[in-house]
């Protein structure tokens, strides 16, 4: 049914893989799309209670994938990417289901914006995250605004988008970005143990507090989701941006204007 990601039902546990290892699960057009997908069918499964995210391969997610951006013979349309990146993140947010995000490798930009939306975060202590969309000069999309505020305040999160700065798995810990952090290699193992644990609590209550919690704040992410794509249609056309692009097909430094 899809060809980017992999989802598995077992009673009521579920897998979602992101799955083009080659790409190290870089979201192109079509996993952007197939990721909000399935959040919206998931949304309708109740029956489904916890659910882990991991990526297939070396990696989480590298992010929003850059070859697809340059790709002449399929171009991107951003007006068209953005409604599927905002779709994702208004369905992961509004889960009827625990979330339990499994990082090893990369994560990064979209791909960490996916995670920082999970309810319980672990990542192995090699991992690599970084909120870097500002590496091209774009801004974080997929709610990384909001996702990011909500884990660690707004003095933090503008620090992280400014800096673009990797972490590795303790580092993310000890900035409150993360929930856990496990020996390399050890990441799958782990989240399967938790959920497991999830699978043994009271969790209908569990996800009646997560509800509550997050209808609160629904209309507030939305409107984020709104000026995320707006701003980010406006830096795709900025200079900085087919800077950032170029320098980083070229391997070098890139050298930005303002423009």
């Amino acid at each position: 049914m899809y060809s980017t990601v992999e989802l598995k039902k077992e009673g009521r546990l579920a897998h979602l893989t992101l799955n083009r290892p080659a790409s190290m699960n870089a979201m192109d057009n079509v996993m952007m799309k197939e990721l909000a997908d399935v959040f919206e069918e998931l949304k309708s499964d109740v029956s489904v209670q916890v659910l882990i995210i991991q990526g297939a391969g070396r990696a989480f997610s590298a992010g929003g994938d850059i070859k697809a951006m340059l790709d002449p013979n399929s171009p991107m349309d951003i007006g068209t990417v953005m409604v599927d990146v905002s779709r994702l993140a208004k369905a992961l947010y509004t889960l009827p289901q625990v979330t339990i995000a499994v990082v090893h490798g990369a994560a990064a930009g979209l791909g960490f914006s996916l995670v920082l939306g999970c309810d319980y975060i672990i990542a192995e202590e090699e991992s690599k995250l970084a909120m870097n969309f500002i590496g091209i000069g774009l801004i974080p999309d997929g709610a990384g605004h909001f996702f990011l505020k909500e884990r660690v305040g707004v003095p933090q999160a503008k620090s992280l988008i400014w800096s673009g700065k990797v972490m590795n798995g303790q580092e993310a810990l000890e900035k409150g970005l993360i929930d856990e952090v496990t020996a390399q290699g050890k990441g799958a193992e782990r989240g399967e143990a938790f959920a497991h644990k999830l699978l043994a609590s009271p969790i209908a209550a569990m996800i009646a507090s997560k509800n509550i919690l997050h209808a609160q704040k629904t209309k507030e992410l939305e409107s984020i989701l709104e000026m995320e794509s707006e701003a980010q249609v406006a830096m795709r056309k900025t200079a900085d941006h087919l800077e950032g692009i170029q320098a980083f097909v070229g391997k070098r430094k890139p050298e930005f204007i303002g423009k």
